[in-house]
């Protein structure tokens, strides 16, 4: 394991000025207040541990992860890499593993969204650190709603991060963004649930090391709407799972199933909390995954930012630096304002879930989740562009970053949802008095009274 890298390099110009500093970016500087000493402690272990165990090492990881995708008929299903293994040994170490956990971190969520960003830019750590998704949102499931066996069987292996796990919820024959359509069935038999179902999309459930699903389905079809669908525990391996094809965005195949549950049959005691509390135990683990998207998406939009201003300072065209162009200046311009004030809505988001709670935060993180992924994409789109046809090809990983931030326009609700969320919360507030004025009347209404017909709304 090769340690000790220089703090600033020049193959990572963007992440170690902006993201890996030692100095609080001037970003944080409004939510300086809400930072404890735990959180700048926190911080300087992370990018230790990133400057000094992560990068050093990311070409050997990915060396490995090659080699081993040849020993399969499917690179989704090659095991992680011995790599993996021993950095996140040194996470351990350095006590940052499961840093998703407050009872871990003793964050707040002001605390730890910047943290997030950062393993936006380096996902290597984020998954040495055990902090990645799904498996964040179904331990945290696991944890608040799981009973004593439950945890003992999967919540142990997934914070000793030698296993991972999969969030079962969309299906390919309904709109599952409302997810009151969802069909799959989880009936009661004797001691036994049967579930029957075709989920897809089911992110992380084609690589080996998954062994559960958190699966949402239909426990009853009469009663008030929300309280008819329950979770449930679904070990990978059950007769009756079909992994069926692994997914593929823009036309390569990731690790995203298509699923068949057929005939499925688990004990009860693999029901999460109750019948009918499916709704409840989602929006509780929704929530802090949504902004935790974000904040990754926003890490990955600096790096695509710093990769521009790298190909732009060492290309030449027609006589000048691209750096020294006019068009590429006003992007960089108006890119550095975007993700700035993009930055500070998801400290809002996270501000709000402190102070009021997560249901207080729902319009703001619904504001982000859609403003976020948008922003990044202009980003790195743009950043292909001044790369040329390098920016597409294998040699550049802005095209794989552009596919994995398309997906977070879908991914724990469409855009179309969270505007629909922000809408109803704005509509619901009161027009001042200000406002009134500033739309005004026409006064020749009143006066000449040719209206008096009409009702009024």
């Amino acid at each position: 394991l090769k340690q000790s890298l220089p703090a600033k390099t020049a193959a990572n110009p963007a992440m170690a000025d902006l993201l890996l500093s030692d100095e609080l970016p001037a970003d944080l500087l409004p939510m300086k207040h809400r930072f404890t000493p735990k959180f700048f402690e926190a911080r300087k272990k992370m990018v230790a541990f990133i400057q000094q165990d992560v990068l050093p090492n990311k070409e050997e990881w990915h060396r490995q992860r090659a080699e081993l995708e040849k020993t399969v008929d499917h690179p989704t299903k090659a095991p992680m890499p011995a790599m993996h293994y021993e950095l996140q040994k040194k996470a351990k170490e350095r006590g940052i593993f499961n840093f998703f956990l407050p009872e871990v971190c003793q964050l707040s969520c002001s605390e730890y969204a910047p943290l997030q960003e950062i393993l936006g830019a380096c996902p290597e750590a984020n998954q040495a650190m055990n902090c990645m998704a799904p498996d964040t949102g179904n331990m945290e499931v696991l944890e608040k709603y799981g009973n004593e066996a439950q945890k003992k069987q999967w919540l142990e292996p997934l914070l000793a991060g030698e296993i991972r796990s999969a969030f079962a919820m969309t299906e390919p024959g309904v709109a599952s963004s409302d997810a009151t359509n969802i069909s799959t069935t989880i009936q009661k038999v004797g001691n036994e649930y049967v579930i029957n179902g075709h989920k897809c999309w089911i992110s992380g459930s084609m690589r080996p090391e998954c062994k559960v699903f958190v699966l949402l389905g239909r426990t009853s079809n009469e009663g008030p709407v929300h309280g008819r669908f329950s979770m449930i525990l679904v070990p990978r391996d059950a007769p009756g799972v079909t992994i069926l094809r692994p997914m593929a965005v823009f036309g390569h195949e990731h690790d995203h199933a298509e699923i068949l549950f057929k005939d499925v049959r688990v004990p009860v005691t693999n029901l999460l909390l109750a019948e009918g509390k499916g709704f409840e135990i989602a929006q509780g683990r929704l929530g802090p995954g949504r902004l935790h998207h974000c904040m990754r998406t926003i890490g990955q939009a600096e790096t695509a930012l710093g990769a521009m201003l790298h190909r732009a300072s060492t290309r030449k065209a027609f006589g000048k630096l691209l750096i020294e162009r006019d068009q590429i200046r006003e992007r960089i311009g108006e890119f550095r304002m975007e993700l700035t004030a993009c930055r500070q809505l998801c400290y809002l988001a996270a501000a709000v879930a402190d102070d009021q709670g997560w249901k207080a935060a729902a319009p703001f993180v619904s504001m982000i989740k859609v403003q976020a992924p948008r922003v990044a994409l202009r980003i790195i789109d743009e950043s292909m562009q001044v790369h040329g046809a390098h920016g597409l090809g294998q040699d550049c990983k802005l095209s794989d970053e552009y596919a994995n931030v398309r997906h977070v326009r879908f991914a724990d609700g469409p855009d179309a949802v969270h505007l629909q969320t922000v809408a109803k919360w704005e509509i619901k507030r009161t027009p001042s008095v200000l406002a009134k004025e500033i739309s005004g009347v026409n006064p020749n209404i009143e006066k000449y009274g040719m209206f008096k017909n009409v009702a009024k709304l």
